[in-house]
């Protein structure tokens, strides 16, 4: 059965589909030995598909892995400054992993990568509404209006934030501790709305998304999904 193309790519574990879809506009895929045009579809049963002159084919095993990002590692394949990525904590994997969704350079906790591109995107699309949770800590006492207002939603530049849980709020010496639970997942959301109610961001931590939990592991260890798992996160 014939497909498109930028989402056989993504199943093949290379890239999300968005990435594919530039990768056809610039060129570099090919079906048949005849550049791809975008909204192409192909089978590969059938078909020679091509990208960057090598042969596309399905991914072995669809792979899906739990990582506790450390601070200092950037969520990207290759980094242009030379700074230590993700992707280098699963080099053991022999699979191209690559992350769903992103955490800073200075954020830590809970990341997952796979080669199933159907599934990143599924993850990462908000019409899907993925809960998301972060242990945050802030400069400052936060106060209950402060609470509220994260709540409710507050007023960024790239527009109003949706409704979201605080919650197990403590105080710790001059600073705050608590848990914030998004449905969005914004650049550097959680951070620049705690900036938006006076308080800036000392150390930031996803600790769950959607029923995986982040547990025990030790900083900078992974484990994989179980299948039960893997098909749960399909199902979210």
């Amino acid at each position: 059965m014939k497909e498109k193309l930028q989402k056989l790519i993504s199943r093949a574990g290379l890239a999300s589909r968005r990435k594919a879809e530039q990768w056809i506009e610039q060129g570099r895929v090919s079906v048949n030995g005849v550049r791809a045009e975008l909204g192409e579809r192909a089978d590969l049963a059938r078909d020679k598909v091509t990208v960057d002159g090598r042969l596309l084919r399905p991914a072995a095993e669809q792979l899906v892995v739990l990582l506790n990002k450390p601070r200092g590692y950037v969520c990207t394949m290759h980094d242009p400054q030379g700074r230590a990525t993700v992707t280098q904590l699963v080099a053991s994997v022999p699979l191209r992993l690559y992350p769903v969704g992103r955490l800073d350079y200075n954020s830590e906790g809970l990341l997952l990568l796979t080669n199933d591109g159907d599934l990143a995107q599924r993850l990462m699309h908000p019409r899907h509404h993925v809960e998301k949770c972060y242990l945050v800590k802030v400069q400052g006492h936060l106060s209950r209006a402060a609470q509220q207002r994260l709540a409710c939603g507050v007023q960024l530049e790239d527009g109003l934030t949706a409704p979201c849980r605080v919650g197990s709020v403590r105080t710790s010496g001059p600073n705050s501790w608590f848990e914030i639970v998004l449905k969005e997942g914004r650049n550097r959301q959680v951070r620049r709305m705690c900036e938006s109610v006076g308080h800036k961001v000392l150390r930031l931590k996803r600790i769950r998304i959607d029923f995986l939990e982040l547990g025990d592991l030790k900083t900078g260890s992974f484990r994989r999904l179980t299948p039960a798992e893997i098909e749960r996160l399909r199902n979210a």
